[in-house]
């Protein structure tokens, strides 16, 4: 059993364990929150217009499409996992569900202070395995891979996938996540953004005039996924942080063609060469911003030599455009605990809560921080700017009180209108760290370098004393309005009010 933030207890391991996405799926299906679509659908872009649309729906389940238009039976595609449901996020980071957003970030920032290293299994053990395919009969067609939107330059294999390559130098291995588009039956799309972990290993071993290794996974465990879309120290393997996160190592093997260590678990396994020099014409494709802001261009790519996959294989899929990629929340929740932990690693005291906001697609952070000393908040908001966990891409950084929830909006707004006075209070950050993907960079080879705004949006720490006095009720008067409320016939339940005497303001749920 294993203590919580909250102090309660839950079990660790066992038969709660998930090691692989079947797992996942089932306990998904036992919560009530799994679609399987057995119509047949058409893997040319009507898988996505139904993962789309349901994305925008009230319950927006996980999706398992089990019979697509000119495929087998049994090769199946999963989509809009976790979706926008802060319960699958839970079942996947091995959390009790019924949390809210911050209590689960809070949750987050434990699993992540343990690190297990993964362990090394034979590879006659590994589920993958029960099809190994290598060289001349290699053919990545055939997986269902969707055409995701009408101008996508082809089929995208990788969206919702783990990319593994390792550092030449220091023999660390990165999982990320990177789209590849299939470009031939032996050849997929390698595009990997400025800064990251990938195109520097990549470079590393071009510069040693040697290919680079690469093995690219989907219909992986869930929690991989997870925390490949992360951002880490570069010397820490995003496996040890998995292995933290479900407090036991993850199951590898070594690959067949490469040196890597692959994930046993997963549903299919592509390992290949990345050649230097070697490039093919790649995009565009429909990315997270919601925009076709690369166009077509030559980009290297890896050419595979080992196919491995179970029977009956599941591909994982994510279709992105704006915030409905059907993994925005679960990255946004591990982002947002990853930029807190940076914070407190760094020592800035006061942090009561961040949040990176789904709908803006890793481009809005907000802080809350009980102001401790003057410039505290300017502080917060230059290093929640550049830390580790929030540097890449992210535009608005946001700061406010103590009593204000980060994760709701009304309440981020309303700070922002009362307390924040644009002409003192608004700072830019100029040449950071940002992506080829955000198309209000042009021309094109600009948008590597992006531009922060800072709000602060905090009373002002000079006057905190005589700042003016938030409107609250009177704690006797909403206990006595609570134990009423059924007696007149109010609808549904009374709001909870965290804040009285003390603080200066009510937060809703």
């Amino acid at each position: 059993m294993q203590e919580g933030f909250y102090g309660y207890q839950y079990k660790i391991g066992g038969e709660s364990m998930i090691n692989d996405i079947r797992d996942w799926i089932k306990r998904v299906e036992e919560i009530g929150e799994l679609k399987r679509v057995k119509g047949e659908v058409d893997w040319d872009q009507e898988l996505t217009a139904i993962d789309y649309l349901i994305g925008k729906s009230s319950q927006s389940p996980s999706l398992l499409f089990e019979k697509i238009k000119g495929y087998p039976p049994g090769y199946r595609v999963l989509s809009n996992f976790p979706g926008p449901s802060l319960n699958r996020v839970a079942l996947t980071l091995n959390i009790p569900i019924g949390l809210s957003a911050i209590e689960l970030i809070k949750e987050i920032r434990i699993r992540y202070k343990k690190r297990i290293p993964p362990v090394e299994i034979p590879k006659e053990k590994a589920s993958v395995n029960e099809n190994i395919i290598l060289e001349k009969d290699v053919d990545v067609t055939k997986f269902p891979a969707p055409k995701t939107f009408p101008l996508d330059g082809g089929r995208y294999i990788g969206t919702a996938d783990v990319i593994i390559t390792r550092d030449p130098e220091t023999g660390y291995l990165n999982l990320g996540t990177y789209r590849n588009m299939i470009l031939d039956k032996d050849k997929i799309g390698f595009y990997v953004s400025p800064g990251k972990d990938a195109l520097i290993h990549r470079e590393k071993w071009w510069k040693m005039g040697k290919p680079c290794e690469v093995a690219a996974i989907y219909g992986m465990n869930p929690l991989l996924y997870a925390v490949a879309s992360q951002s880490f120290p570069k010397n820490v393997s995003e496996y040890e942080y998995a292995g933290g996160i479900r407090d036991k190592a993850i199951e590898v093997f070594k690959g067949e063609v490469t040196d890597l260590l692959l994930p046993a678990g997963a549903e299919i396994i592509l390992e290949g060469l990345s050649y230097p020099g070697k490039t093919m014409k790649e995009g565009p494709f429909a990315e997270f911003p919601g925009y076709y802001a690369r166009p077509a261009e030559e980009t290297p790519y890896i050419e595979i030599k080992c196919i491995h996959h179970r029977n009956d294989p599941i591909l994982t899929v994510a279709p992105m455009s704006d915030h409905n990629s059907g993994n925005a929340t679960m990255q946004c929740l591990m982002r947002s605990a990853k930029i807190w932990d940076d914070l407190e690693a760094i020592g800035v005291p006061g942090i009561k809560g961040v949040y990176s906001h789904p709908f803006a697609i890793f481009g809005l952070v907000v802080v809350s921080i009980e102001q401790l000393y003057p410039g505290h908040s300017s502080q917060v908001l230059a290093l929640a700017a550049q830390c580790t966990g929030g540097a890449y891409y992210t535009k608005w950084i946001i700061v406010v009180d103590e009593d204000v929830d980060p994760s709701d909006l009304n309440q981020v707004f309303w700070a922002m209108s009362t307390r924040c006075n644009p002409v003192d209070d608004i700072d830019i950050l100029r040449n950071t760290w940002s992506t080829y993907l955000d198309p209000t960079r042009n021309p094109p080879e600009e948008r590597p370098y992006g531009s922060k705004a800072l709000i602060n949006a905090c009373k002002e720490h000079k006057y905190l004393k005589t700042f003016a006095k938030t409107t609250r009720l009177d704690e006797g008067v909403y206990r006595k309005v609570c134990s009423r409320w059924k007696e007149l016939e109010l609808p549904g339940e009374p709001p909870k009010v965290e804040i009285f005497e003390k603080g200066t303001s009510i937060i809703g749920e």
